[in-house]
């Protein structure tokens, strides 16, 4: 399948591929679990990573200020964000990033606030910092405000607020619901977080690929307010398809928390990868008509999805995504036991990540990547029906 830039391969030349998605299932299984796009990536970075093996370029990573250059640029592009460019620091990936801030804000057994179903390394970030997770669960609601089926519990939030918590784990836009966090939402996370002297964590990995309907607000673009109290951390890895090159960013936007940060290990920075850091470079300086045309065909898929399910499976429940390439689907209605998505393994030969693993309020659901082709999701959907 051919678009202007992106040319999407076939089932078989990506099962030819080398990553965890296409190594973890038999060829008769159609993966469609790891979020990780099946998007060539764009041109200005394989052409930097061609150049730079070519001429055996590959020592250690050192000083880099083109990073925090470029994505001050993409930033103020995309958002109308401005940051300073020397606030932005390098990581190996956006976990690591995510355990040493946890590090140094947190000591074992204080209190860190997440609301399930949530992307299941948050417990494995929580777990090796040894903190006390505590949950506030978003609410099931058919009538939520932006359409995602699910809503913020206030009053628990501020509860747990007001009971003492440390740090505030924050996943924008959210992985696995699709939501975008209005910029009310944010605000009101500001308002708490200042008044209890809570710090924000925000996960912006996927925010690049956010659709127009909810316009993603930076939480760091937020303020003053919110510059003394949140840390971001991102990486082009989601928007461009990067993972495998290590490398993430930390981004502050106060001197007060600029200086709290450099606490953070100096062997952070030389942990992520030489040719990850110039390809993230890349991402943020020359790749937006590559990033445009991938939204657009991510647009394309998540509406094909509903269409599938209306007209195949209807007893599933979904609710298009406002972000990014994972569709969470309800299962509940279709009798697939405790674990519905062994239960599409062993019927349907479709693998997806199964929804409990975000936690106990997922445990009806899957969680569908669509970054692929049309062919290849409505095949997933066509063995699903087939296998009911």
């Amino acid at each position: 399948m051919s678009h202007g830039q992106i040319r999407i391969p076939s089932l078989a030349d990506l099962q030819t591929h080398h990553s965890e998605k296409w190594r973890a299932f038999s060829n008769d299984v159609l993966p469609l679990p790891v979020a990780e796009m099946d998007f060539p990536v764009a041109e200005p970075i394989r052409q930097i990573l061609s150049e730079m093996v070519t001429a055996s370029d590959l020592g250690y990573l050192g000083p880099i200020p083109e990073m925090g250059a470029s994505f001050s640029g993409f930033a103020k592009r995309r958002w109308g964000w401005t940051l300073n460019p020397d606030y932005v620091r390098i990581a190996t990936d956006v976990g690591v990033a995510v355990v040493e801030l946890l590090r140094i804000l947190t000591k074992p057994g204080q209190r860190v606030l997440f609301s399930s179903p949530v992307y299941q390394n948050f417990y494995t970030w929580m777990r090796e910092t040894q903190v006390e997770m505590v949950d506030v669960p978003f609410k099931v609601d058919a009538d939520s405000i932006d359409g995602t089926g699910w809503s913020h519990d206030w009053d628990a939030i501020e509860a747990a607020y007001k009971n003492g918590i440390s740090v505030h784990l924050l996943c924008s836009p959210h992985n696995p619901l699709g939501k975008v966090y209005s910029r009310d939402d944010l605000l009101r996370i500001t308002a708490l977080a200042k008044e209890y002297g809570v710090v924000i964590i925000s996960d912006e990995i996927h925010a690049p690929l956010t659709f127009k309907e909810f316009p993603f607000t930076p939480f760091l673009s937020l303020g003053e307010d919110a510059a003394q109290v949140a840390v971001t951390v991102t990486a082009s890895s989601k928007g461009w398809n990067t993972a495998g090159l290590k490398c993430a960013i930390i981004v502050s936007q106060s001197e007060k928390m600029h200086q709290k940060l450099n606490e953070l290990p100096p062997a952070l920075h030389y942990r992520a990868s030489l040719l990850g850091a110039f390809a993230t470079v890349t991402a943020f300086e020359k790749c937006d008509a590559w990033l445009d045309e991938a939204i657009e065909i991510l647009d394309q898929n998540r509406n094909l999805i509903a269409n599938l399910i209306s007209s195949r499976i209807p007893a599933v429940g979904y609710c298009p995504p406002h972000a990014s390439y994972l569709a969470w689907l309800d299962m509940s209605k279709l009798d697939l036991g405790e674990d519905p998505g062994l239960a599409l393994i062993e019927r349907a030969k479709v693998a997806f990540n199964s929804g409990h693993i975000y936690g106990s309020v997922g445990k009806n659901y899957v969680r569908l990547n669509f970054a692929t082709s049309p062919a290849i999701i409505t095949e997933a959907i066509e063995r699903i029906a087939r296998s009911l």
